[in-house]
This record gives structure tokens, sequence and C-alpha cells, in this order.
């Protein structure tokens, strides 16, 4: 068996290198992320480590006339390479002991554990149409990686994970059941995660700016927050609706707060918004209900600025629907962005089972969570979002939970 260690900037590249020199039997041993170069221990960059190998067996012989001798066939040797220490590497990951009296039985011992390790690989698409290099993933790690993809999760967030997994595959003895693997997948996704900001407002500023197209869910998304702010944290809340293109927003708005109690102010222009600010000035939060439209005109947003500082005193909130395509979430965040975005709320979980579009975003814009809506009840169906509930959602963990 032939093994070699592969250093490159990504796995894609990596996979080349192995394809190129070990040809398309090779199989994956192991892979990691490491830091390699940089100068006082600064400027590392990020590259990708993969031990390959492959079994040299013996090519067959052409047939020839009856009366051509063949020459003598040599019993193909085990060809370790000349790097001792990755043989070494490579030998230890694999769990066998090697002393200078048990080469042969333990180079036996290797060839039938890859052997038995072949039977879990599966081959990477290949989008030119080349036949891939075998991947060797272990069949929960390989669960893990078609849940990943039926998801839609980005390919660099599903590699980097897979790769991760790996590691902690052979580190910890390279015979874990699916339940860990999804744990140690829960985790790693909750570590990407987690250093974002989640979770309902914390009435650090006094407007919350609830932003978003139609159709989304904003109006009713809008109820909610302010049914949680009145009835489970005592404040005093105030709602301001500037969607005067939509009478039945507004009609829709009038009905919740009349239930709630709590009083609403439609402005029609800038005017209107100063005098609703100052009507509210003594309330605890008042959560402004926009026009999608509006968002698109620079003019509009500079007019609110003048009005509400809104680094200060603003926290907005841009509302998106998870039954949307990603490509229709990235162009509706561009054209909100021309204001400071600080968190997405994800609503319509109920009507879908994939939330890949979700991560990606958070992971793209470095943006964190407030809520997740899962129903139209009032002030029902909306939960503070985190990064653990998150990564369950991408792993199905409540479900699996559910049906064990």
């Amino acid at each position: 068996m032939k093994v070699k260690k592969y250093i490159a900037p990504t796995m894609s590249e990596a996979m080349n290198l192995v394809r190129v020199e070990l040809g398309n039997d090779a199989v994956i041993l192991n892979s990691k992320v490491i830091q390699t170069g940089g100068f006082l221990g600064f400027f590392k960059k990020r590259s990708v480590e993969v031990i390959a190998a492959v079994d040299p067996t013996p090519k067959a012989v052409p047939k020839v006339k009856e009366k051509q001798k063949l020459p003598p066939v040599k019993q193909p040797k085990i060809d370790f390479i000349k790097e001792p220490t990755i043989v070494a590497d490579t030998i230890k990951q694999s769990n066998v002991n090697v002393s200078p009296t048990s080469l042969d039985k333990s180079s036996t011992d290797l060839l039938k554990e890859l052997a038995d390790l072949k039977d879990l690989v599966k081959n990477i698409p290949n989008t030119n149409g080349q036949e891939s290099v075998q991947f060797l993933y272990p069949e929960p790690i390989q669960k893990i990686n078609r849940r990943l993809a039926d998801q839609e999760v980005s390919p660099h967030i599903k590699d980097e994970l897979l790769s991760l997994l790996l590691e902690k595959w052979y580190v910890d003895g390279a015979n874990h059941t699916d339940e860990v693997i999804i744990e140690w997948a829960k985790n790693e996704l909750n570590n990407r995660f987690s250093p974002y900001s989640y979770g309902e407002i914390t009435f650090e500023k006094k407007y919350v700016n609830v932003v978003g197209p139609t159709g989304v869910g904003k109006t009713t998304t809008l109820a909610k927050i302010a049914a949680d702010c009145a009835l489970k944290y005592k404040k005093k809340v105030a709602l301001i609706t500037t969607d005067t293109y939509r009478i039945g927003a507004i009609e829709q708005l009038k009905t919740y707060a009349k239930i709630l109690s709590i009083p609403l102010e439609v402005c029609y222009n800038l005017e209107d918004f100063k005098n609703a600010c100052d009507t509210f000035r003594d309330f605890d939060v008042v959560l402004i209900d926009t026009a999608g439209r509006n968002f698109r005109n620079k003019q509009y947003v500079e007019d609110l600025k003048k009005v509400i500082n809104y680094d200060e005193e603003m926290e907005t909130l841009l509302v998106l629907a998870l039954t949307s395509k990603q490509r229709d979430m990235e162009d509706i965040y561009k054209q909100f962005s021309i204001i400071k975005i600080n968190k997405f709320i994800f609503t319509k979980a109920d009507e879908t089972s994939n939330f890949g579009a979700m991560v990606n975003l958070i992971d793209k814009y470095k943006i964190g969570v407030a809520y997740i809506t899962n129903g139209q009840d009032v002030p029902d169906d909306m939960m503070s979002a985190n990064s653990e509930i998150i990564s369950k959602l991408i792993l199905g963990v409540e479900q699996h939970e559910r049906s064990s």
C-alpha cells in the first residue's frame, strides 16, 4: 500500500493532487484543517491536510502465444513511501501496533482494515464528468453529509464540518454510533454560529424597526413581538406603521393593537412620524411596521435618520420567509441593507422542511437571528432563536429524537 500526505489550500485542490498522483482507486485515510506558514505565530494560512493511500494490486498479465515464455512475475511489495513520519502517523491512526518483527502481519492487518473501510466509501460527484477519487466517509458521517446536502447547506460549510467530524472520528477510535456523530455535528455547528447576536429584543434601544417585503408575515410577526413585550415583560409598548400602501395591513395591525390594548399611530409622511415619536416619548419600546418598497428609496431612509438616530436608538430586524429561495433572500437583504440590519427574523418554519438558506445567510452576512416563527397564532407560534436551535433544525435532531 502506498500512503502519502498532501497539503493544499482547499479540499478540492487536495483531492485533485490525490487523483493525479495516486489515481482514481485512491482512498482518503484522514483529513484535517491545519494552519501553515506565518511569522512569529501571526499571519498563518488555513490549509487542508489529506492522507491518501492506494492499494497497488498487480495488473492482469496479457495473453501471449503458447510458445512464448513468460518472465517470472514478482509478487508485488507493499510500497511504503520514503517519509517515515507519514507512515508512522498513518499506522497510528489505524490502531495498528507495529514492531520490527511483525511488519508483515501489521501490513496485512492494515490492508484488511482498509478493504473493510472501502465498503463505506462513496464517490464525490464531479461536475466535469470525470471519475472522482473515492472519499473515505464512515457511514455515520455519510448520513450527516446527505442531510446537509438535502438541506442545501453551502458546500464550504458542509466540507469544513465533515472534515472536523472525520478528524474526530479517527482521533476517538473510529467506532461511534449515529447518535454520537449527530451530537458532534450539532456541537460543531453551534460553535460555528454562536459568535453572532441571537435572541429576542433586549430593550436596550427604544425603537425596533421591522422591515421586509410583502408576503413574509411581517405584520403578524410585529404583533407577536408586541404581545411578547406587553404580556411577558410587562413593558409599555406602542406601534407605528408607515405601511400605508396596503390598507389590509393597517386594519390587521389595528385589530391586534385593540386586542392587546396597545396604542397605534398611522404615519403617512415624515411629519406624522415625528409627531408619533413625540406622542410615544414616555413608552418603553416603540415597534415600527414599514412598507417594503420604502427602503428602495434612499431619500426615505435619509429622512427617517433625521428623526431617529439609527445607531443609538434603533434596532432593525429583517423578516425573511423560509419558503423563499436563497437567491431571493439575498436580493431582499441587499435592498434593505441601505440601513444596518441587526438581526434576521425567519418566518414560515412550519411550511418547509428545508432550513439551509438560514445558515447560509447567517454565515455569509455574519448576522444572527432574533426569532423564528412557525404559525399564524398571536402571541404563540414564535420562538426566540439561538445557535443551538438552528443547529438542531439543520440536522433534524428534534425529528430524530421524536422518532427514537
